[in-house]
C-alpha cells in the first residue's frame, strides 16, 4: 500500500477513537503517570544507597520506603483502570465498527454478496474487529507509555553519566532497524492468514449449513476433505507468520541482551575508573531494565498492530464498495398501481456483454392483471423477477412502473410496493410471528392472526404448544416445506403490496400441498398486478397472459387457450407434463 494510503488509514482508524476521547484521555494519562512512576525507583534506590543506609539516615529511609509504597498503590489503582477502561474504549470502538459494517453490508448490491463468502464475510465481522479492538486499546496505550519511559529514562541516564547513556544508546538504532527490516515480510504472512482464516469459516458455515445434504448423499469424507484442504492452507499460512514472528522476536531479544551485556560492561568500566559511584552504577541498571521492558513491549505490540493494521485494512475495503445508490432525483411514491413495464431491457450478471442473460427484453403486464412467464430453464425468468425490485441494475433499456423509471423511485418506496414469494423460503430464526411480521413490522397481533388465516397456516399455529412464539430454528428447519410456504405467504398478506412476484412458489412441493398453496396464493393475487414464474404450468392456466421464454427470448405470448390452440412450445411442455396425468 502506498504511504499516502497508509496515512488516510491511520486517519480514519483515528476517527473511530472521537465518539470515546475522553476514556481515551484518562487511559493516556493513566499511561503517562505509570511511565513516571516507573522512573522513581531507579532514583529512590541510587539515594538510598548512596545516601540514607551509608549514613544511616533511618528517618529518610523509611520515608523514601514509605514514598515507594505510596507509588506502588498508585500504580495498582492506575493499572486497573488502564486495563478496565482501556479494553472498555477498544471494547466500545468495536461494537461502532461492527455495527457501521453491518449497517453498509445491508445496503451493499447484491452482487457483492454473489461474489463474496458468508464465511469470509463473518470472519471479517468477527476476527478481524477483534483484532482492531485490541490494537485500538493496546496500540496508543502501550506505545505512548513506551516512549514515555524511554525517554524519561534516557534523561535520568543522561544526568547520572552522559558518555555512558550515549554508548549504551548507541545500540538503539540497530533494534529500531531489525524492527524495520522485518516489517515487510509480517505484513504480508499477516494478510495470508486473514485470508486463510476467511476460507476455513466460509467451508464450516456451508458445511454446517448443508449439512443435511452431506448426510443425505454419504459425502461427510469429501466435506471432511475440502474442509482439510483449508485447514492445511491455514497452518501453512499460520506456520510462515510463526517462522516470521521466531525470526524477529529471537532478533529482539538477541539484541536486548546485548544492550544489557553493553550496560554491565561499560557500566562496570566507568565504576572501576572512578566516573560513577556504586549508587548511580545500580541506578544505571536498574534505568536499563526500566529501558528495557518498553522496548521488549513494542516488539511485542508489533505483532497486535500488524494484526489489528491488517485487520482494519480488510474492514475499509468493505466500507469503501459503493453501496447501492439511489438517483439524485429519486421520488418517492407512497402506493403504485402496479402497471409494469419492460422496454428493450438487457442484463447479465457479468460485465461480458457474451454472457447476457436476456437481451432486448421487452412486456408489458397491466395494472392488476397476472401474467406468467414459462419455459426452459436458463431464459431469465428468475433474473426479471429480480431487476424488478432492482435487486440488481439492467445493462440497457429501462423498467417502469406506472410511467416511473424504477431507476427513478427511492430503493426502499419501490420495494415497499413490491412482495416476493419463492421457491427457496428464507426464514429468520425466530419465532413465526417475528418470521411473519417481516412484512409489517407494525402490525398487531390480531392482523398477524388475520394474514396467517388467509394464507391457511393459523390453525397449525395454534396446534403448537407455543403458538405464535414458536421457534422456527435456524432457516426455518423445524417447519415443512409448505408450512414455511405458508409463513411466506402469510407475510406477503401482513405486507400487503400492491406488486406480487411468485417465482417458483409451488415448486418443491408435493401435489396435496401444491393444492392448498394454490389456494392461497389465488387469494393473495387478487386485485394485484402478479408476475408468476412457473415450471409446473397447472399453476398458471387461469392467468391473463402466458409469456413463453428461452434462451432466444420471448417465443409465444397469449391465454392458456390461445396457446395451446397455437401448437407451439408451450402446448408441447403441456402435453409433456399432462401425458401420464
Amino acid at each position: 500500500m502506498k504511504k499516502e494510503n497508509k496515512k488516510g488509514l491511520l486517519r480514519r482508524f483515528i476517527g473511530y477513537y472521537r465518539p470515546h476521547r475522553g476514556l481515551f484521555a484518562i487511559d493516556m494519562v493513566c499511561a503517562f503517570l505509570i511511565s513516571v512512576f516507573n522512573l522513581a525507583y531507579p532514583f529512590i534506590t541510587k539515594e538510598i544507597i548512596n545516601n540514607y543506609v551509608p549514613n544511616k539516615l533511618i528517618i529518610l529511609l523509611l520515608t523514601g520506603a514509605g514514598v515507594l509504597l505510596a507509588v506502588y498503590v498508585i500504580k495498582a489503582f492506575l493499572n486497573f483502570v488502564l486495563q478496565y477502561w482501556g479494553h472498555i474504549v477498544g471494547l466500545r470502538m468495536q461494537a461502532d465498527m461492527r455495527r457501521q459494517l453491518f449497517t453498509h453490508l445491508q445496503r451493499l448490491p447484491f452482487s457483492y454478496f454473489d461474489n463474496n463468502k458468508t464465511g469470509v464475510i463473518m470472519s471479517r465481522i468477527t476476527n478481524d474487529l477483534f483484532e482492531i479492538a485490541e490494537l485500538a486499546h493496546h496500540g496508543p496505550e502501550d506505545v505512548f507509555l513506551s516512549f514515555v519511559t524511554i525517554i524519561g529514562a534516557f534523561i535520568m541516564l543522561a544526568f547520572i553519566n552522559v558518555w555512558l547513556t550515549l554508548i549504551v544508546f548507541a545500540f538503539v538504532p540497530f533494534i529500531v532497524l531489525t524492527t524495520v527490516l522485518m516489517r515487510r515480510r509480517m505484513n504480508k504472512v499477516y494478510a495470508e492468514v486473514r485470508v486463510a482464516q476467511g476460507e476455513i469459516n466460509a467451508d464450516i458455515e456451508s458445511a454446517v449449513s448443508g449439512v443435511r445434504v452431506s448426510r443425505a448423499y454419504n459425502s461427510e469424507a469429501h466435506e471432511s476433505g475440502k474442509f482439510e484442504k483449508g485447514n492445511q492452507s491455514f497452518v501453512k499460512a499460520k506456520s510462515r507468520q510463526y517462522k516470521v514472528m521466531g525470526q524477529f522476536f529471537s532478533s529482539m531479544n538477541f539484541l536486548l541482551d546485548f544492550l544489557y551485556f553493553a550496560v554491565l560492561l561499560a557500566g562496570g568500566l566507568f565504576y572501576y575508573y572512578g566516573k560513577i559511584d556504586t549508587g548511580e552504577f545500580a541506578a544505571f541498571v536498574l534505568y536499563i531494565s526500566t529501558l528495557i521492558a518498553p522496548i521488549r513491549t513494542l516488539s511485542v505490540i508489533y505483532e497486535e498492530i500488524q494484526g489489528g493494521a491488517t485487520g482494519f485494512k480488510r474492514f475499509c475495503e468493505i466500507l469503501d464498495i459503493p453501496p447501492e445508490e439511489e438517483s439524485p432525483n429519486a421520488v418517492e411514491p407512497e402506493r403504485l398501481k402496479g402497471e409494469i413495464v419492460f422496454d428493450n431491457v438487457s442484463f447479465g450478471y457479468s460485465s461480458d456483454e457474451g454472457e447476457r442473460v436476456i437481451s432486448g427484453f421487452s412486456m408489458k403486464i397491466p395494472a392488476g392483471k397476472t401474467t406468467a412467464l414459462v419455459g426452459p430453464s436458463g431464459g431469465g425468468k428468475t433474473t426479471i423477477c429480480h431487476l424488478i425490485p432492482r435487486f440488481y441494475e439492467t445493462d440497457g433499456g429501462e423498467i417502469t412502473i406506472d410511467g416511473f423509471n424504477v431507476k427513478d423511485l427511492k430503493r426502499a418506496a419501490l420495494r415497499k410496493n413490491i412482495g416476493i414469494v419463492q421457491q427457496d423460503v428464507f426464514l429468520f430464526n425466530g419465532t413465526i410471528r417475528e418470521n411473519i411480521a417481516y412484512g409489517n413490522f407494525e402490525a398487531s397481533q390480531k392482523e398477524i392472526e388475520e394474514a396467517a388465516k388467509r394464507a391457511n397456516i393459523h390453525e397449525y399455529i395454534l396446534s403448537l404448544p407455543d403458538g405464535y412464539d414458536t421457534n422456527v430454528g435456524e432457516r426455518g428447519v423445524k417447519l415443512s416445506g409448505g408450512q414455511k410456504q405458508r409463513i411466506s405467504i402469510a407475510r406477503a398478506f401482513l405486507k400487503n403490496p400492491p406488486i406480487l412476484i411468485l417465482d417458483e412458489a409451488t415448486s418443491a412441493l408435493d401435489n396435496a400441498t401444491e393444492m392448498l398453496i394454490q389456494d392461497s396464493l389465488s387469494k393473495l393475487s387478487q386485485g394485484r398486478t402478479t408476475l408468476v414464474v412457473a415450471h409446473r404450468l397447472s399453476t398458471v392456466k387461469n392467468a391473463d397472459e402466458i409469456i413463453v421464454v428461452t434462451a432466444n427470448g420471448i417465443e409465444e405470448r397469449g391465454t392458456h387457450a390461445e396457446l395451446i390452440e397455437k401448437g407451439g412450445i408451450y402446448r408441447n411442455l403441456y402435453e409433456f407434463q399432462f401425458k401420464n396425468a
